[in-house]
């Protein structure tokens, strides 16, 4: 199972590997969910892990709060994807959204231009949307060719285990169409249990292989 580890800084990296990370998601501000990392420690990141056969998937979200974003906004998220893609990163992670709760097709595929070629994960924006709408959710991003879904299967308040249920149910649905990638409260000590009760290939989290020393 591929174990992607939330990371802020390079500091963190290194160890990060050392300890069993199979991919870092590259971001900043943690506390705010994750923003766009900044070009010092992208370019030190994204170059240290091809040395060590490492992908890097990097955040693209302008700031935290809602996922609804302005035009001006878009334009800087298409910009920090067409430079982090000059520095080499293998994917970005994504996600815009409606005052209605359903995705921003437009912004999205306007995002994705830019992204062609890149993986692409839509991050944790997919639990805000209407409950009612996610499964057709799923057929639209399988649609337009993102890679994978992260998300915890509910509010990130309620506990990752109370969520199985939810996250079986995209599992079940998507069949292999998409990655479902759970994530939010999984660590080195609940992931294989976790790993146990769904059939996942891949789950992430900031301390998925343990407290990292910043």
């Amino acid at each position: 199972m591929i174990k992607e580890v939330c990371v802020e800084n390079f500091t963190m990296v290194p160890e990060a590997i050392a300890r069993g990370a199979d991919r870092i998601e590259l971001c900043d501000n943690l506390n705010a969910g994750g923003t766009t990392v900044s070009h010092g420690v992208a370019a030190k990141t994204i170059p240290y892990c091809k040395t060590q056969q490492i992908k890097v998937m990097s955040m693209i979200r302008p700031r935290g709060g809602n996922f609804i974003y302005s035009r001006d906004e878009l334009e800087i998220m298409k910009h920090d994807i067409i430079h982090l893609k000059k520095l080499g990163t293998d994917g970005v992670v994504l996600g815009c959204l409606t005052d209605s709760g359903w995705i921003d097709e437009g912004s999205i595929h306007f995002l994705l231009e830019a992204a062609q070629g890149l993986d692409i994960t839509f991050h944790m924006a997919f639990d805000e949307i209407d409950p009612q709408l996610q499964l057709e959710a799923i057929d639209w991003l399988v649609e337009i060719g993102v890679n994978r879904i992260l998300t915890h299967g509910g509010l990130m308040d309620s506990p990752i285990e109370k969520n199985l249920m939810r996250i079986k149910e995209y599992l079940d649905y998507a069949a292999g169409r998409i990655i479902i990638l759970p994530g939010g409260g999984i660590t080195n000590k609940n992931v294989n249990e976790i790993a146990a009760k769904l059939p996942i290939s891949e789950a992430h989290g900031t301390k998925i292989v343990g407290e990292l020393r910043e």
